[in-house]
């Protein structure tokens, strides 16, 4: 029996530690501690319930965008606000540009290393490169150039970032020319996403914390020229999603196919639903709203959530709705037979679920097969039940969905929905043109009133965010919040139920334990 830490786990956003017990070259248990407290609920006590939007925002450097939503939304059920049909869409155009951002950034630059060998592309035939390129369908770059890049930094020990890895560890299986194309791509990547930013920056005001999406609406006003610099960068975003993203997953996709063997966790998948329609309701959402078990997908409400502290580093009251919630810190030790994590064991109802682009995209992929239209009307728009069944077919498995409950279908699943947002967010550019050219200039509503409850249900690009508030005489006098990796790395519960990461841990082959690569494709793929 091994025991195999890796403390802290790089490449993330965050702080985490994952310890296994590895026999026979398998994980037999695992724990996954969060090791951050932020204790934004404490700081928001006795503030406006404005100061909401721009404080929760901090939670989280890749998603703020996410968080502010979820939080504007608390406040505007709190106080009696329905954002007009203006904001609605640039809310989701704002949503879109952090998405894809995010799924851009994930794939490339903080787990593609677990699969990509840019030392192997040293070794790549350049003609043999391009020749594969054109094969699978991938984005032709200058690959003598990347090589001769990749050459100069090795001789001068300079690969900086690309330092530190299992290089040399059987599960880089990829052909030469193949890393060399991704390493490519990784390059050119690096400009994508930020282009992605300069959506962001163009309606929010800034990158990375927004000041545009305001409870009551947006503050951010468009105009036609606007729109056009915003439909530019979208197209550019989107051809790299097309001619990249989608070809080098199916490229990669074959040479591990082992990892749609393990990896799966707990088989249960929570979505609030993102990018709002024009009912407002978050089941008609484009990424709808509900909880799946397994291949079986039902309703879910924010009342369904409870939290249990048994093995946190807190001192609050344990199965509790958020509603109602505590958060009262009280460090002891590490101790995985004890309290181990900031994290709290959130369940919904009573079961541990996993959050993502992978739950988004099973729950979207039921409901479009149980009848539910996905593109509100919008016209070439690739939906999620397309996407993956046409994935699926490219990979030889087609009609077989249960492959998606594992660690491949966690990576595909990313990029897939990646697609359907460009999709979605050319759409709606256009569709926001044609409200400007009618004469909807409605972007705001002020308050009802100064007192009230309300939840903010909402997905990030990393998984589901719920904040809730209660306004007392224009002050806030409670605020929780369950954020997107507060699912994916919760610990044990009451009953000593591990959490989806840890599932997804449990039964993973480790082939080195000194070079755990494994156990660090899993922690990835949830992107944590």
């Amino acid at each position: 029996m091994a025991r195999v830490v890796v403390d802290p786990v790089t490449r993330i956003e965050g702080h985490m530690r994952v310890e296994c017990e590895v026999q026979d070259n398998k994980v037999v248990d695992a724990w996954v501690a969060g090791t951050l407290y932020r204790g934004m609920e404490t700081v928001l006590l006795d503030r406006s319930p404005e100061d909401a939007f721009y404080v929760s925002q901090r939670i989280c450097g890749v998603c703020p965008i996410s968080h502010s939503h979820a939080s504007a939304q608390a406040t505007e059920a709190a106080l009696g606000i329905e954002i007009p049909e203006g904001a609605r869409l640039v809310r989701n155009l704002l949503e879109a540009a952090q998405f894809l951002h995010s799924h851009i950034l994930w794939f490339y630059h903080l787990t593609a290393l677990d699969y990509v060998s840019p030392i192997n592309a040293l070794s790549a035939n350049i003609a043999d490169t391009y020749a594969l390129a054109q094969a699978a369908g991938t984005r032709v770059a200058d690959f003598g150039a990347v090589a001769s890049r990749l050459t100069a930094f090795a001789e001068n020990g300079q690969l900086s970032i690309l330092t530190g890895h299992y290089w040399d560890h059987p599960g880089y299986a990829l052909p030469p020319e193949l890393d060399l194309i991704a390493t490519a791509h990784y390059l050119e990547a690096l400009e994508v996403q930020a282009v992605a930013n300069e959506i962001v920056a163009i309606i929010a005001g800034k990158f990375s914390h927004p000041m545009t999406s305001v409870p009551g609406g947006t503050a951010f006003v468009p105009t036609v020229e606007k729109l056009d610099d915003i439909l530019f960068r979208f197209l550019r975003v989107k051809e790299f999603i097309d001619t990249a993203l989608i070809p080098d997953t199916l490229a990669i996709a074959p040479f591990i196919l082992d990892a749609a063997t393990f990896g799966g966790g707990c088989g249960n998948f929570i979505s609030w639903g993102v990018f709002e329609a024009a009912d407002r309701d978050p089941l008609h959402r484009y990424l709808p709203r509900g909880f799946a078990k397994g291949l079986a997908v039902e309703d879910v409400s924010p009342d369904d959530v409870t939290e249990y502290v048994e093995h946190s580093w807190y001192e609050s009251g344990t199965g509790l709705n958020p509603a109602s919630g505590e958060t009262k810190v009280k460090f002891t030790e590490y101790n995985p037979d004890d309290k181990y994590s900031y994290g709290k064991a959130v369940r919904c109802k009573e079961l541990p679920a996993e959050s993502g682009p992978l739950s988004r995209m099973v729950v979207a992929y039921l409901r479009e097969k149980g009848g539910q239209d996905l593109t509100g009307g919008l016209e070439g728009i690739r939906t999620p039940a397309a996407l993956i069944d046409s994935t699926l077919e490219a990979l030889g498995v087609a009609g077989k969905p249960e492959i998606l409950v594992s660690l491949l279908g966690r990576v595909a699943a990313r990029n897939l929905e990646a697609a359907y947002v460009a999709d979605l967010s050319i759409a709606w550019v256009n569709e926001l043109v044609g409200a400007l050219k009618g004469g909807d200039v409605s972007f705001w509503k002020a308050a009802a009133t100064d007192a009230g409850t309300g939840t903010g249900a909402w997905e990030a690009p990393r998984g589901s965010v719920a904040h809730w508030i209660g306004v007392k005489g224009g002050k806030i006098d409670h605020y929780q919040v369950v954020a997107p990796t507060t699912w994916d790395i919760a610990p044990r519960d009451a009953d000593g139920v591990p959490g989806p990461m840890e599932q997804a841990l449990i039964g993973a082959p480790v082939a080195d334990a000194e070079k755990p690569l494994e156990l660090l494709r899993i922690a990835h793929s949830f992107d944590p």
